[in-house]
């Protein structure tokens, strides 16, 4: 089980300086969407030229023109990309495609999708890396969280690796280690705490148990 941290509401130098208190306790440094917003892909490149040993994930959301922005993200430095659940399938085809070229690994985000089942069986055929089921802010807000949608990809994904995201923290992530996800995707759970470094080594710990 591996543990990524989500940076968000950050700029580069912030997310840098956090990601050095925790760099011993996380597999992957994810660029989230507000941050490629604000900043572009240049903090991918800045991400991945300050910590080579560690992953990054562009979190880009991607829903049409795939494979350019596959292509883009992954000439940034990018080692996973995302693209979401709800994209036609040409465009997750093609995502997969040009990330196979690259050497690199494609995320389905099925945020927003409503027939989970099905839609994550389709998915992993095309042959992506990970499907990760997420509980957006807007949606944690009013109290939700995605652990029961990893039950539900969990019984039906053969091939890719499943993960979670979305308002874990460390009170709730046994409950998420119990449905055993290959990736556990934290954010606030994390970077929300005074005692950064030692939330990450204590999620981490729990994440390495399970």
């Amino acid at each position: 089980m591996e543990l990524q941290l989500a940076l968000d509401l950050v700029n580069i130098q912030e997310g840098i300086e956090l990601v050095k208190q925790v760099e011993e306790y996380v597999d992957i440094v994810e660029i989230g969407t507000p941050v490629v917003i604000n900043e572009g892909l240049r903090a991918v490149k800045e991400m991945k030229e300050a910590f080579p040993s560690l992953k990054v994930l562009a979190d880009l959301k991607i829903m049409d023109a795939a494979g350019y922005e596959v292509m883009k993200a992954s000439e940034a430095g990018a080692d996973i990309i995302t693209i979401l659940g709800a994209a036609e399938d040409m465009s997750i085809k093609g995502a997969v495609e040009e990330a196979k070229k690259q050497g690199k690994k494609i995320l389905v985000d099925m945020i927003a999708v409503k027939d989970l089942e099905t839609r994550a069986k389709e998915v992993d055929a095309f042959g992506v890396d990970y499907i990760c089921v997420h509980t957006g802010y807007d949606l944690q807000a009013v109290g939700k969280n995605s652990f029961e949608d990893l039950q539900t990809i969990k019984r039906v994904v053969k091939n890719a690796k499943t993960a979670v995201a979305g308002g874990i923290k460390l009170d709730t992530l046994p409950e998420v280690i119990k449905a055993q996800p290959d990736l556990v995707i934290v954010g606030g759970g994390i970077t929300g705490h005074a005692d950064i470094k030692g939330t990450a080594a204590q999620i981490q710990k729990l994440v390495k148990q399970g």
